[in-house]
């Protein structure tokens, strides 16, 4: 397994965004931003980010929600704006390394998953995929827009992935953002698993299909 490390970068606002990094051993293929968690970079978003090095994506996890406060205070506090900035910084780390916006996804799960949404219809990219997104109808922090408002604006190919024994997402609300999403004119597709809950982790055989659809649609549309 590719192994991690982890870069500071200084912002103009005087923050220091730290970024968790992962090289591919061999030839790179283009890049990938993880979006984390509401729990931060831990353990298996580290190990996330070492998986798709391995699969050769130059692959960075920028420290969202680096503020004051608690880690819920700083979760209800996060924003679009906010999202954005730190996402931009890894977008910026890929590109010095010659990789080109067509090249570049975003993927995230829960909170980064909403996230990836949000980049998703404010940036051009290549493509994003999004693992149990919350904030369906009602936005996941304050300052997060709900993501049947914005699905209609994606501006990359999208993939969604749901579990429908989620309970913190109710299927209908999933079925609602599959419509919302196919407004925006670009490939979409929301996969929902009968047997999966929120983290997959009831359903080895759904997780399993996650991942090769993940590796498959980035494998389509980063070319």
């Amino acid at each position: 397994m590719t192994e991690t490390r982890t870069e500071t970068v200084q912002l103009a606002d005087g923050r220091a965004l730290p970024l968790t990094i992962a090289e591919p051993e061999r030839v790179v293929r283009g890049g990938l931003v993880v979006l984390h968690e509401a729990h931060g970079v831990t353990d298996t978003v580290r190990m996330l980010v070492s998986a798709f090095a391995a699969e050769g994506w130059l692959t960075v996890a920028p420290h969202l929600h680096q503020g004051a406060g608690s880690r819920e205070e700083q979760v209800r506090e996060l924003s679009g704006d906010c999202v954005l900035a730190d996402t931009d910084i890894a977008f910026a780390f890929l590109a010095d390394r010659g990789i080109t916006a067509d090249l570049m996804g975003v993927i995230g799960f829960d909170l980064g998953g909403t996230a990836t949404v949000v980049v998703a219809a404010r940036r051009s990219i290549g493509a994003a995929v999004s693992i149990s997104a919350g904030g369906i109808i009602q936005p996941a922090a304050s300052g997060l827009p709900p993501l049947v408002e914005i699905a209609g604006e994606l501006k990359c190919p999208w993939l969604g992935m749901y579990g429908d024994q989620d309970t913190e997402i109710d299927p209908s609300e999933v079925e609602k953002l599959r419509d919302a999403a196919i407004g925006s004119g670009t490939a979409t597709n929301v996969v929902r698993f009968a047997d999966a809950d929120h983290r997959f982790d009831t359903d080895a055989e759904a997780a399993h299909e996650a991942w090769h659809r993940t590796l498959n649609w980035f494998d389509a549309h980063l070319r």
